[in-house]
């Protein structure tokens, strides 16, 4: 298999809906460096189309009559960039977010001196941190360790043929369609590997509480769904992390309610909550403020994605499938 001309610019594939100025700022962060630029609208209703076409992008706009995912927009803007002639490498990118000045030579170098590695991403970081305790949980999350990994998120540069060999992204997933693609890449004998260099700057905008709850929840209903289409293959992928949920954000609250309602005493079973907050806030070796708070917010968030878990699979089981996102902006 070739390497990736380092001399030749990737193309890029932008997915959103309703960014506003966001959108301009990420497509005016490629302009140069990509090429096809292609940019994928779902539906907005703000002045997004006419953002993109002022910034020289090829624009794709979804049919909304479909069931919308972000993974039916990714391929949708792969299709677009290749019938316009890219066939090395491209770069995805949210909506939401700015490319790092240097990243893109950071990722063509490392597919280029590795011809088994289907994508690499760098470190994501949010644009405004400190503007709520839900965009810190959100920059902490982003802080993953370098090197082999078992999955990327949404920014990522990848081979295309890597992505065409196994069947790009599956648009049935309404979340972690992402990890799922890495790990199909990963069974079929490719490697993915998280980069130390600056790749994205994100805003995610969550100033109320209801925002990152329904963002937990979609990250429990990505846990669900994906671990059990996954099942069988022996890799256990996300399996514990919906352990984790249904233990945390569902077991405990029902152990709790019924040692409380056998016994007064019972009810002490809730300090359990207190004291793994406590353990979590201990091993935070961040560095980052409010670590208390943050570990809080992560216990919280259990019930979230247990509440996510159990609609998955109570759609499952009815045989219906949710065809709709759970959007927290």
């Amino acid at each position: 298999m070739p390497d990736p001309d380092p001399l030749h610019p990737p193309a890029a594939v932008v997915i959103g809906r309703n960014e506003g100025a966001r959108l301009s700022a990420c497509l005016a962060s490629l302009a140069g460096q990509a090429t096809p630029l292609v940019y994928v609208d779902s539906g907005s209703t703000d002045d997004s189309l006419a953002r993109a076409r002022g910034a020289g992008a090829d624009v794709v706009a979804l049919d909304m009559a479909q069931p919308f995912t972000a993974a039916r927009a990714r391929n949708a803007g792969l299709d677009r960039a290749r019938a316009l002639g890219a066939s090395g490498l491209v770069q995805f990118v949210d909506g939401d977010c700015i490319v790092e000045p240097g990243w893109l030579d950071s990722g063509r170098a490392a597919l280029a001196a590795d011809p088994w590695l289907a994508c690499v991403a760098g470190r994501r970081a949010e644009v405004a941190p400190d503007r709520s305790l839900y965009n810190l949980a959100c920059d902490v999350e982003w802080d993953t360790p370098v090197g082999p990994a078992l999955a990327v998120g949404g920014d990522m540069l990848a081979r295309i043929d890597a992505l065409a060999a196994v069947g790009g992204f599956d648009p049935t997933l309404i979340a972690g369609e992402e990890p799922e693609l890495c790990l199909r890449l990963r069974r079929a004998g490719w490697r993915i590997a998280r980069l130390d260099a600056p790749m994205t700057r994100h805003d995610a905008a969550m100033d109320r509480f209801g925002q990152w709850w329904r963002r937990m929840r979609r990250g429990g209903h990505a846990f669900a769904e994906v671990s059990w289409r996954h099942r069988a293959d022996g890799q256990g992928f996300w399996r514990a992390e919906t352990r984790r949920a249904l233990i945390w954000g569902a077991g405990l609250p029902l152990a709790v309610v019924v040692a409380g309602a056998l016994h007064p005493a019972g009810w002490a079973l809730a300090l359990v909550w207190p004291l793994q907050g406590l353990r979590l806030a201990r091993r935070d070796r961040t560095g980052r403020p409010h670590r208390l708070r943050r570990a809080g917010l992560m216990m919280l968030g259990k019930s979230a994605e247990a509440l996510g878990v159990a609609e998955y699979h109570m759609r499952r089981l009815a045989g219906r499938r949710r065809d709709r996102l759970i959007e927290y902006k």
